[in-house]
């Protein structure tokens, strides 16, 4: 019974973000009396195309559990990212350690410019066209975490008019 329980949340959690990006596969070996020992980690991203996005890193000894543990995770931590016309609404810097991202809006038809985690992260979220500029350390985890970083800093256009006390229409057209 509780297993029938858990394929049907499984199955409704796949259906929720059908985008699953592997952003990075990792192994590492550890040395032992009768040879090496091998572990994997892995960073992915899931996402379901309209503005609701997350990642999550996963370590196991076997590199499909490693996967599905970073998949799990990565559902746990999501976040929206607010659209505008298929692009963020302002431009934005987030860092995390020496990384920095900087993201750009971009009109419609120029597409993601962006490098590997941050285009992982824009595509599982449904954005379109934006420009983006990594500076720094080029780890995947730090920048998928300053872009996330990014994200969580970036206002909509419905709380930009409420803080500056004037009506959606007025402000947007």
């Amino acid at each position: 019974m509780e297993r029938t329980r858990e394929k049907e949340r499984d199955k409704g959690q796949e259906k929720e973000f059908p985008v699953v990006k592997l952003v990075k596969l990792n192994r590492t070996a550890k040395v032992v009396k009768g040879g090496r020992r091998f572990s994997f980690s892995a960073l992915t991203v899931v996402g379901d195309k309209k503005g609701r996005v997350g990642f999550g890193f996963g370590k196991a000894n076997d590199v499909s559990e490693a996967i599905r543990k970073s998949e799990e995770k990565a559902r746990r931590n999501i976040v929206i990212l607010p659209i505008k016309n298929g692009t963020i609404p302002h431009e934005i810097q987030g860092t995390f350690k020496a990384s920095k991202v900087l993201l750009k809006p971009a009109c419609s038809g120029t597409g993601i410019i962006a490098g590997g985690p941050v285009r992982a992260i824009m595509e599982a979220g449904g954005i379109t066209d934006v420009l983006s500029k990594s500076i720094g350390a080029a780890s995947q985890y730090n920048v998928v975490k300053a872009t996330f970083n990014c994200i969580s800093k970036m206002m909509d256009a419905k709380t930009i008019a409420k803080n500056r006390g004037k009506a959606f229409k007025e402000l947007w057209g």
